[in-house]
């Protein structure tokens, strides 16, 4: 009886890790392509290494759920879009801002699919979602710093990205009922890059910028197109063989990891107010966590 448990908690540790790791790889990948390409490219690099691995999927490990054809089009739309912003938003903040900053802010994201879970999906408001949304925006306040003179204007960016996120991820648990994972990734990759194509050209980039790629950056490009697809995979998978409650606790050391490797890499020094803010928003959502994982009475 006991042996489940704990191959779950393995399982879980197994797939976070993988998750960790990959988000950590992208943010550096951005980092190290910058310059030399565009977010819209770097982007588009990360949609045709995923498509490239649906591919691969569908050819060595066929399966029936593999549905070209999508359940409820328009959400899939709707839900890539606005995902396509947030991720543009969030890559350019990997440019500008230290990478601890940027991971801290997205972690708001839980506080806005409660949100909008509760607004689309017909979910409660219950007092730890609202103990939870409060506690992110007072642990965005304490990283923004509005009216002080360490104010970045940029990390506005950021936080409209965790609410594009918000979005996608409310619009992800509505589409599981109806599609498979593949199936969800696929039109993910599908509808973002044209956009991402379209995006790039609008700002003057040739639609055409194989000619930009070296041979000297395939670390960064191999680690743009598999980890922003082995990122989503491990993360969902972690949720199928465990509960809420143990991996968002394990998510949240993606702070601590990226702000190590900010510093050996890049040598920035995480800022107290963003380790404060983190902790807030961290608190507000575990809170949250640990009130959904009770059973109702």
């Amino acid at each position: 009886m006991s042996s489940t448990p704990q191959r779950n908690l393995l399982l879980v540790v197994f797939w976070m890790a993988g998750t960790l790791l990959s988000f950590s790889a992208i943010a550096l990948s951005i980092r190290a392509l910058h310059g030399a390409l565009t977010v819209f490219e770097i982007l588009a690099l990360r949609n045709v290494g995923g498509l490239i691995i649906l591919a691969a999927m569908m050819v060595l490990a066929p399966d029936p759920s593999q549905r070209i054809r999508p359940a409820k089009p328009f959400v899939h739309a709707m839900r890539n879009t606005i995902h396509f912003g947030g991720q543009a938003l969030w890559a350019y903040g990997l440019t500008v801002l230290p990478l601890a900053t940027v991971f801290a802010i997205e972690f708001t994201t839980p506080t806005w699919v409660a949100i909008f879970a509760v607004l689309f999906l017909g979910e409660r408001m219950t007092r730890s979602r609202v103990a939870a949304l409060v506690f992110g925006f007072l642990g965005v306040l304490v990283i923004l710093r509005p009216g002080f003179d360490s104010f970045r204007p940029e990390a506005l960016a950021v936080a409209a990205a965790a609410i594009c996120f918000g979005v996608q991820q409310t619009t992800t648990k509505f589409l599981t009922t109806s599609n498979s994972t593949w199936t969800i990734m696929l039109w993910m990759n599908v509808v973002q890059l044209p956009l991402n194509l379209a995006a790039n050209v609008v700002m003057g980039e040739p639609a055409w910028f194989a000619g930009k790629l070296d041979v000297a950056q395939w670390l960064p490009l191999l680690g743009i197109g598999v980890c922003g697809f082995t990122a989503h995979y491990c993360l969902t998978n972690a949720f199928r063989h465990g509960d809420a409650i143990v991996v968002t606790p394990i998510d949240f050391l993606r702070v601590p990891l990226i702000g190590v490797i900010g510093w050996l890499v890049y040598a920035e020094q995480p800022e107290p107010a963003v380790l404060l803010g983190a902790a807030i928003v961290v608190s507000g959502v575990l809170i949250n966590v640990y009130a959904e994982s009770r059973p109702r009475t």
